[in-house]
């Protein structure tokens, strides 16, 4: 008796929706699925930083060599201009490097997420039956750990420098919108990591994205003695109201302007580049 051929029997429903990339829309997903998965991913992400330490330098030494290079090169000249010295420069430039942290540390979600889709880590996700938006938070939120793995760095290299803390209830809170942006300009990472054709070109965008927002801000030196044309730019620069509102949290001043203009500009960076970059990575080839 001869077998019935099986070439023509119909592939399983359920396998198919498996195999095919994009067949489970996150919609059909509950929410509870969703933090699941995230939870597993973040894992996986953490999982092989374990394996590649490495990864975590700029995270480590970053803080470290830009407090120092600030602080002794720059410090006392800086530091007379606002009417004192190196002592008055460190209360001033550690909140704004904060702020700085906060978006250098954010181009590390593009070019991870590009070596993903060039090792093909990124196939073998969209083919299983996950939300798509899972990947993207849990690469968030592992450099969110990142950020704060660097910000305690920053705190400890601070007090040894000179740094008062003051207001610990200001520092918690800085921590927190600095994160709160952060996470904002990580979507715009991840649609550069999504659109760009490798690791290198993320990040060849990204100092070009982030060099004129970081030194044509309030981050390393008041703004007054800028031309004109440069204190209107900074004066919508993201980055100056956040590191005004951390200096008025951290040491005191006026805070209300500054993190509420910081706090619309990251709703509404992630309102637009969220969405933009959910639909890239489900719709990439």
């Amino acid at each position: 008796m001869s077998a019935a051929p099986t070439a023509t029997a119909p592939a399983p429903a359920a396998a198919t929706a498996v195999a095919r990339p994009g067949s489970a829309p996150d919609a059909r997903i509950p929410l509870r699925s969703h933090v699941r998965h995230t939870g597993a991913l973040v894992r996986r992400n953490l999982l092989w930083i374990r394996q590649d330490p490495e990864s975590m330098f700029d995270a480590l030494l970053m803080p470290i060599v830009f407090t120092l290079l600030f602080v002794y090169v720059f410090g006392g000249s800086i530091g007379q201009a606002l009417g004192g010295g190196q002592e008055r420069y460190v209360q001033y430039v550690i909140p704004g490097m904060l702020a700085m942290m906060s978006m250098t540390l954010s181009q590390a979600v593009g070019t991870g997420f590009s070596q993903d889709f060039n090792s093909g880590v990124m196939d073998r996700f969209r083919s299983l039956p996950i939300g798509r938006g899972s990947v993207l938070f849990a690469k968030i939120t592992v450099e969110l750990a990142r950020m704060l793995f660097a910000t305690v760095v920053l705190m400890i290299v601070a007090v040894l420098v000179g740094f008062h803390i003051d207001n610990w209830t200001g520092l918690i809170a800085t921590v927190g919108l600095s994160a709160l942006f952060a996470s904002s300009i990580m979507w715009v990472f991840l649609v550069l990591g999504v659109i760009m054709k490798n690791a290198q070109s993320v990040q060849a965008m990204g100092f070009l994205v982030l060099f004129p927002l970081q030194f044509g801000s309030s981050i390393f030196a008041p703004t007054q003695s800028m031309p004109g044309w440069l204190q209107a730019f900074t004066d919508y620069n993201p980055l100056s109201t956040l590191a005004d509102a951390a200096r008025g949290l951290m040491i005191g001043g006026p805070v209300a302007h500054d993190l509420w203009v910081t706090v619309i500009w990251s709703v509404a960076i992630t309102a637009v580049m969220g969405p933009v970059a959910i639909h890239k990575f489900r719709t990439k080839t």
